[in-house]
C-alpha cells in the first residue's frame, strides 16, 4: 500500500471516528496527523515541537489547540503517548507492527531513542502471567543523559 493511499485510509477512518463521536475532521486535526505520517514511525514530539513544524509550514495553530489534537488522536489510537517522569509528554504515530518498543530517554533534553528487546517482552509478559494480568502491551522507558548533554 502506497504512503498516499494508506494516508487516505487514515483520513477516512478519522473522519468515522470523530463523526461517531459527534465531531469533525478540522483542518488542524488532519495536519498534526499529516506531520506525524510525514514523519513516519519511531519520530517522537511534543506538543511544542509539533506546533513549531506547523508555524514553521506557515500553518496557522494555536498551541492550545495542538494539546487538544494530540491528546484527541491518542485516545482514539491514532499517535502513541509516551509519558516522561520529568512531566514532559512526546507523541509518536502508532503502528500496528511496532507497538512492543521501548524508549531510552535523555532526562535533560528529552531526546527519544527507541530499541527493541526480546528478553525486556519475555519480562512483562511473565510479570504479567505471575500476577494473573492479561498484557495488553510492554514497553519500557530508559532514564538517561545523552552524549551531547553529557558535555
Amino acid at each position: 500500500m502506497s504512503l498516499s493511499s494508506a494516508s487516505i485510509q487514515e483520513d477516512e477512518s478519522l473522519q468515522q471516528e470523530l463523526h461517531q463521536d459527534g465531531r469533525r475532521l478540522t483542518p488542524q486535526r488532519k495536519r498534526v496527523l499529516e506531520l506525524f505520517e510525514r514523519r513516519g514511525s519511531g519520530c517522537h514530539l511534543s506538543a511544542e515541537e509539533v506546533h513549531q513544524q506547523l508555524v514553521e509550514l506557515d500553518l496557522k495553530v494555536s498551541l492550545a489547540t495542538v494539546y487538544r489534537t494530540l491528546r484527541l488522536l491518542a485516545d482514539m489510537g491514532f499517535l502513541q503517548e509516551l509519558e516522561l517522569t520529568e512531566g514532559g509528554r512526546r507523541f509518536e504515530l502508532a503502528v500496528a507492527d511496532h507497538r512492543d518498543h521501548h524508549h531510552v530517554v535523555c532526562i535533560r533534553c528529552g531526546r527519544t531513542e527507541e530499541f527493541e528487546s526480546q528478553p525486556v517482552l519475555e519480562a512483562g509478559a511473565q510479570a504479567a502471567k505471575g500476577f494473573g494480568f492479561k498484557l495488553i502491551e510492554s514497553s519500557l522507558n530508559v532514564r538517561a543523559i545523552c552524549p551531547d548533554c553529557q558535555s
